[in-house]
C-alpha cells in the first residue's frame, strides 16, 4: 500500500512561481515511476510531467520550459517546481504512482492563478 500527500499550492499570481510537493509512504518509492496529473474545472485530468525511478523526464508540451519534476529518494518526496504561471495552469493538481497493478492517487492540491 502506498499513500501520497501533497502539499504546496496555493493563490498565485500570473508570472509567479509555486512548488508543489508529495510525500510518499512506504519503502519502495526509489522504484517507482512518478507522475503529476492535474483537472480543471470541466475538463478531463491530464498528465502534466512524469519521472522515471531514474530520473528522465517528461512533460506535456504546454508546460516545458515552465515546469520542472524532481525527486528526492531520501526523503521519498516528489516535487512540482511551477515557474511563469499562466491563467490556464489553474486546476487541482495530483501526485500518482502504478505499482503491479494498483494506481495510486493523492487527495490533491488546489493552484489557482490569478491576472
Amino acid at each position: 500500500q502506498v499513500q501520497l500527500v501533497e502539499s504546496g499550492g496555493g493563490l498565485v499570481q500570473a508570472g509567479g512561481s509555486l512548488r508543489l510537493s508529495c510525500a510518499a509512504s512506504g519503502s519502495i518509492f526509489r522504484f517507482m515511476a512518478m507522475d503529476w496529473y492535474r483537472q480543471a474545472p470541466g475538463k478531463q485530468r491530464e498528465l502534466v510531467a512524469a519521472i522515471t525511478s531514474g530520473g528522465n523526464t517528461n512533460y506535456v508540451g504546454s508546460v516545458k520550459g515552465r515546469f520542472t519534476i524532481s525527486r528526492d529518494n531520501a526523503k521519498k518526496t516528489l516535487y512540482l517546481q511551477m515557474n511563469s504561471l499562466k491563467l490556464e495552469d489553474t486546476a487541482i493538481y495530483y501526485c500518482h504512482t502504478g505499482w503491479g497493478s494498483s494506481d495510486y492517487w493523492g487527495q490533491g492540491t488546489q493552484v489557482t492563478v490569478s491576472s
